[in-house]
């Protein structure tokens, strides 16, 4: 038998202290292992029992598991099927708006004699609808304060605060809060992370306080106390592994690459047909700076969609040539590596053919690596990376592959970084025989705090002026449920731009070519909700309705790669006249001569998705039309977002709203393993000064004691929030 004695009380599983079937359910849906885990699933909110929960914002949460606090205002069984069905239908308040509750068969006695009116409760259930009113089926509930035969202990009871937890259908709120009762001793224990001198300077409560008064507040002050040392542990914790990883960058070799005169970044500049723009300028100045180091780059680029990134990625690439290395770019799909192929050949001309005929003498190969290519073409590839004949080689993840070997790797750029994990991005890294520099790019517009916590290993460098020549794009909404009509003008204006010469793109939610997620698919049409339109299906209706007689063609992550590039290089010919597509094309693609675009239920879209979607029109002369079309109700939340889009093209006030309206966790997609699995009280957008506050303490820690041997809670802590595959992401360098 193994001898426990010695796991500390906050790392023993609950298992012990709650038993097997509670401690089963909140591993498995909640995620929470340890007294530790529990420790840190903190309170939702908190109800006051003297005051009700508003039931008024409940119409945003269809389908989510709500716990409220609210008075039975009647209760009444209904009998049907002639007397043999029983329904129990009780009404519950709170001052300021009213719900329906529902049991059913044999279980309407108990909540029948519980819940009588006045009783008041805490109610936990999923949201759902009935007859266009919301209600709240078989809900579990625990009435508050019937027994007042202490007085003492009712007023107690009726001043005190509630917290309420984030529960799941097997385990409301209160059951939660039972369980946080069971560890909350063992909170004694916990190693506190922040330096003292840090903790008392800003005035911060002691861990072991903040755990006990985010759980168990007397007051709302006490609410406030742990939070703001909550979060302070957040953000320190987190910007100490970054300003650790920055600091062990700093730390390794690398060879200065510097652009040759006269050679091939001058080559190119002397052929280009127009200006740079001032903000490329600046932002070449600071990379060539970096390149020029001993120590790695690790620069982050931002830049609005046709901001003109890949100009700037390709002059540092040539400039890396000229040094005598190579430059590769990794793509996150094979139609954006075989654009990115196209349009950088297409800049370079001859000096893209280095040792062929006709191509420069100053040239280099420029060559394209992706996993659907035939054997000889691959085999040719590889062969002229290990020789050093490429100079720059653009690919996806098949780079990253053990058998693709460098003569000299000096530069690695990731093209939209949130689309790979940064294990992928140090894979190809460590392909150099000293580590390359580092460019990531992204169109995904990222306020300051999140690149600071996400990214907070780059440095960041903004693009944010769009080059001479790109046009508007005016964006509006099309509520084709309440408008039909509108939706009709939308295709005449697809056929309108057609004529004059333009290109058009339709962008569906799903392929619909039967692979689609069948259990999803049921799910949806076993509700109330439609299943989302389909590229297949839709373009089968505009050959044989609004779109007759124009040249339409479908492209989907499914096809067959040959096919991808077929219909992709006919669109960009100007062969194919309307593209029907998924948001394959969401990145990179670039064809200037496509003015509109009509995004087909486009509430199901992200806010940031749905501003890159659109940069792909208005990249000529013309001006873009963008159509986001969507049933949703007017007044609803789907709505204003898409109305938020139509107001401003303006990306980084996008990704705010975004953010504010969906949290950090999913908008920038799984690509920082850990890092937001690891915020439980920090908001990335509202915490911007405690963010930026901690980067500077943090800094100067790491600066004085990079191996934190003085620190040993702040070691403990780091090893917490680095789980193995982050406390790699973090040592790779």
């Amino acid at each position: 038998m193994v001898c426990n004695e010695h796991v500390p009380a906050l790392d023993e599983d609950l298992k012990k202290t709650l038993g097997p079937a509670t401690a089963k359910v909140l591993a498995e849906q909640l995620g929470l292992h340890t007294a530790l885990d529990l420790l840190h699933h903190y309170p939702r909110r908190y109800a006051e029992r003297g005051e009700l929960t508003s039931l008024a914002e409940l119409a945003d949460q269809i389908d989510e598991h709500v716990t409220v606090v609210a008075q039975v205002a009647d209760a009444r069984i209904l009998t049907f099927n002639g007397g043999r069905g029983k329904r129990l239908e009780v009404t519950i308040t709170d001052g300021n708006g009213r719900l329906q509750l529902v049991f059913f068969g044999a279980g309407v006695h108990k909540p029948h004699k519980d819940l009588l009116p006045g009783t008041r409760a805490m109610f936990a259930g999923k949201v759902g609808m009935f007859n266009r009113k919301l209600q709240l089926s078989h809900p579990a509930y625990e009435p508050l304060g019937q027994d007042a035969s202490d007085h003492d202990a009712a007023t107690a009871f009726a001043h005190q605060l509630i917290p309420i937890y984030p529960a799941c259908a097997k385990l409301e709120s209160w059951k939660i809060a039972k369980c946080v009762d069971a560890v909350l001793p063992s909170a004694q224990e916990a190693v506190d992370p922040l330096p003292a001198a840090l903790r008392e300077g800003r005035g911060l409560v002691p861990l072991t306080e903040a755990l006990l008064k985010i759980h168990r507040p007397g007051t709302k002050a006490d609410i406030e106390d742990a939070r703001g040392r909550l979060k302070w542990d957040e953000a320190f914790v987190l910007q100490v592994a970054l300003a650790r990883r920055r600091h062990a960058d700093s730390q390794l070799p690398a060879v200065p690459r510097r652009p040759v005169p006269g050679g091939l970044l001058d080559s190119f500049d002397a052929k280009l047909p127009f200006t740079l723009t001032q903000g490329q300028q600046t932002v070449s100045k600071e990379i060539f700076d970096d390149l020029a180091t001993e120590h790695p780059m690790h620069r982050l680029l931002q830049g609005e969609v046709g901001s003109g990134k890949t100009m700037v990625a390709l002059r540092a690439m040539l400039a890396v040539v000229d040094s005598g290395g190579q430059a590769a770019m990794l793509a996150p799909t094979e139609v954006l590596a075989q654009q990115h192929h196209r349009s950088i050949t297409e800049m370079m001309g001859e000096l893209a053919e280095g040792g062929m005929l006709g191509g420069s003498d100053q040239g280099t190969k420029v060559v394209l690596l992706t996993g659907s290519m035939g054997m000889p073409a691959r085999r040719q590839a590889l062969l002229d990376l290990v020789t050093g004949e490429a100079g720059i080689v653009i690919g996806t993840h098949a780079l990253i592959e053990d058998k693709v070997q460098f003569h000299d790797l000096g530069l690695v750029v990731v093209d939209e970084q949130h689309r790979f994990g940064v294990e992928q991005r140090d894979a190809l890294r460590s392909k150099g025989k000293q580590p390359p520099h580092l460019l990531v790019m992204t169109a995904t517009p990222i306020p300051r705090t999140v690149a600071m916590t996400v990214f907070g290993d780059l440095e960041t460098s903004v693009l944010d002026q769009l080059p001479a020549g790109r046009s508007p794009i005016a964006t509006h909404v099309v509520p084709s449920k309440d408008k039909p009509h509108f939706l009709a003008r939308a295709w005449e204006r697809v056929r309108e731009e057609v004529e004059k010469g333009h290109q058009a793109y339709v962008v569906c939610p799903r392929i619909g070519d039967g692979e689609d997620d069948p259990k999803k698919k049921a799910a949806e049409e076993g509700g109330d909700k439609r299943p989302p339109l389909a590229v297949v299906e839709i373009a089968e209706q505009l050959t044989r309705g609004p779109l007759a007689g124009l040249s339409v063609e479908v492209l989907h992550g499914r096809m067959d790669p040959s096919d991808k590039d077929d219909v992709m290089r006919r669109f960009a010919a100007g062969e194919v006249k309307v593209l029907v597509a998924t948001t394959v094309i969401e990145v990179g693609v670039n064809v200037p001569n496509s003015t509109v675009m009509v995004i087909m239920d486009a509430d199901r879209f992200g806010v940031s998705q749905l501003h890159q979607l659109r940069g792909r029109v208005g990249r000529g002369s013309a001006p873009g039309l963008c159509l986001l079309v969507s049933e949703m109700h007017e007044a609803g939340p789907a709505r204003a977002r898409l109305a938020a889009v139509a107001a401003t093209l303006d990306g980084f006030e996008l990704s705010r709203i975004d953010l504010e309206q969906r949290r950090e966790g999913d908008v920038l997609g799984q690509a920082q393993s850990g890092v937001r699995s690891s915020l439980r009280m920090l908001a990335v957008i509202e915490d911007e000064e405690v963010i930026a506050q901690a980067r500077e303490e943090a800094t100067r820690v790491v600066a004085e004691d990079p191996a934190l041997e003085g620190l040993p809670g702040l070691r403990t802590a780091l090893d917490a929030l680095l789980d193995t595959e982050r406390e790699q992401y973090l040592e790779k360098g």
